[in-house]
């Protein structure tokens, strides 16, 4: 079996999603919606499938496992074999065929999700790095603050540059705002490009169940209740980046994202 067995129709419905972006972009509230759509499960974060290729291609392999006399595409093979797996009893457990995956940190690795699963779509979700930084600072503090204005360019970039190699078939910018303040045409615009219906599902997330943590809920009603929005989707942290970074925070930004700022028309 190859990779490109696996979910095997490359215009068909069964192809995997990765949804990708740097921390604190939107990644989750794509998620959710997505995952009330009646044919896409997407379960908790993974995190793991780079580290397995890693393990057993780049360390394993050379060591031991070539040993075994099979080529290295059978390796490939077998991870991809794996991760479906998981992902598709899951989505069958809950009466769904599609499966979808939220692993930010894949933004820098679209590569080997394209050798693994050759037909996957990507959608990265990017925001307005200044917010992107407040973000990470009201959550995490300060310093988490100062690196993120380090990491935010080069996973936009990452990401980007890799999609241009993919192509507009498989690759798919959702930008944070237009998600908060165009719900709907944005969600129809995304759907359009995984090849999927439109079900109102999607707006009503809040009322369908999914896989997270506690903190999850207890924080996203924290911030509603601050904003005083009832809605599940609250523009209240659009331009935080503006209103609340020190001197110190917004010179941070113009050095490290000012350039890819531009480039995706944030001023």
């Amino acid at each position: 079996m190859t990779p490109a067995a696996i979910n095997r129709d490359p215009d068909g419905p069964l192809r995997p999603i990765f949804i990708v972006g740097c921390q604190r972009s939107g990644r989750t509230l794509v998620r959710v919606m997505l995952d009330s759509h009646p044919n896409i499960s997407c379960g908790p974060k993974t995190r793991f499938l780079v580290k397995v290729v890693d393990a057993v291609i780049g360390k394993q392999l050379p060591k031991y496992l070539d040993r075994f006399g099979f080529p290295e595409s059978y390796w490939w093979d077998r991870v991809a074999e794996m991760f479906d797996r998981v992902h598709s009893d899951y989505a069958e457990r809950r009466g769904k065929q599609r499966w979808a995956d939220k692993t930010g940190t894949y933004a820098l690795h679209i590569d080997v999700l394209d050798k693994l699963f050759p037909h996957c779509q990507v959608v990265h979700v990017v925001r307005d790095g200044r917010d992107v930084v407040a973000s990470h600072r009201q959550r995490f503090g300060y310093v988490a603050a100062v690196k993120a204005a380090r990491k935010w360019p080069v996973y936009v970039r990452t990401a980007r540059k890799a999609g241009e190699r993919l192509g507009a078939g498989r690759y798919y910018e959702v930008r944070y705002e237009d998600l908060v303040t165009d719900t709907e045409t944005t969600m129809r615009k995304l759907l359009d490009f995984l090849g999927e219906p439109w079900d109102d599902a999607v707006l009503d997330h809040g009322s369908k169940p999914h896989d997270m943590s506690a903190m999850h809920y207890s924080y996203t009603a924290a911030r509603r209740a601050q904003s005083g929005e009832e809605s599940a989707i609250y523009r209240s942290r659009l331009g935080a980046g503006q209103r609340e970074l020190d001197p110190f925070l917004r010179l941070a930004c113009r050095l490290m994202e000012n350039s890819t700022q531009r480039e995706l028309g944030y001023r």
